[in-house]
């Protein structure tokens, strides 16, 4: 398959990358500046979201376009100058996603726009499967929808479109795990705020591996979760990554310092939501990493 992607230098963008490239598939990556680039076996880049560039030129008759653009949510404290960044970076990349794919003769087959679970909001009690429709009301949520209608245009244009909502992403050296084990480190690990909060995480391997099952799965569409299907409550996490980092889990973190450290940013570990992979689970994704001391232990051997 010949495959765009937006967003590929990211931590999604890359390991998604590697293994398509694995898989003997020819990936054209988007970016604003092609030239200092190294050259690498079945890449090629594609400059985009300049005046002087023409993306469409060189996309005619790409089989799929990944989208996985966007400011990072962890790129600092949620002011309302960063927030507009987070809303509008993912709908300007999408709004010319949708553009390139609208002037091409010959349109791909799919588009996987990258999302959220945080369109569900937060809960410590609910399930949430794609079967839930309502949004949340709080930030992320607002963010996500915004960013899903968007790229549901993609489907005037015939295109296949398909929401992947990744949860807690797990790697070595990006997202959130790297910050959670630090306290860890430095044996002080504990509980953060309550820890009846919901943590719906997912192995990097899994992501990839799921991005790759929707290209190639043509009954997906629409919403597909892509979380761990056993997610587990802040308390038990903490427990579990101390247990495999061999560290103690004691010293707790109250919410109330979180929030003066990190502001609205800190609904990210003080709240959250149980989401459940009922699509991929039903189309029959068979989930690398399931169990979470089973993804810990591989990460941290990793590398």
């Amino acid at each position: 398959m010949k495959i765009a992607i937006a967003g590929g230098t990211g931590l999604v963008g890359q390991a998604l990358t590697d293994h398509l490239i694995d898989k003997g598939h020819s990936i054209f990556i988007l970016t604003r500046n092609s030239s200092n680039k190294k050259e690498k076996a079945n890449v090629t880049y594609v400059e985009w979201l300049k005046e002087s560039s023409s993306p469409e030129t060189s996309l005619d008759g790409m089989d799929a376009f990944v989208n996985l653009a966007g400011e990072s949510i962890n790129s600092g404290r949620w002011t309302e100058e960063q927030k507009k960044k987070i809303i509008e970076s993912r709908i300007s990349s999408t709004k010319e996603i949708n553009k390139i794919i609208g002037s091409l003769q010959n349109k791909p087959e799919v588009l996987v726009n990258a999302s959220a679970i945080g369109y569900y909001g937060t809960s410590e009690t609910q399930t949430f499967t794609e079967e839930d429709i309502t949004p949340g009301s709080d930030f992320l949520a607002s963010t996500v929808y915004a960013w899903e209608k968007e790229a549901e245009h993609a489907k005037a244009d015939g295109v296949r479109t398909v929401f992947t909502r990744f949860g807690i992403i797990l790697d070595k050296d990006e997202g959130a795990l790297p910050r959670m084990m630090l306290p860890y480190k430095m044996f002080v690990g504990g509980k953060i705020g309550s820890g009846e909060q919901w943590m719906s995480w997912v192995h990097i391997k899994d992501v990839v591996g799921a991005i790759a099952f929707c290209l190639e799965n043509k009954e997906l569409e629409g919403p597909v979760n892509v979380v761990a299907p056993e997610p587990k409550q802040m308390k038990d996490f903490g427990k579990t990554l101390g247990k495999v980092m061999g560290r103690p889990h004691w010293f707790p973190t109250p919410g109330f310092a979180l929030k003066v450290a990190f502001g609205e940013m800190s609904v990210l570990v003080l709240e959250g939501q149980k989401v459940l992979p009922a699509k991929l689970d039903d189309k029959g994704y068979i989930f690398l990493f399931s169990h979470l001391d089973d993804a810990l232990s591989d990460i941290l051997q990793s590398k």
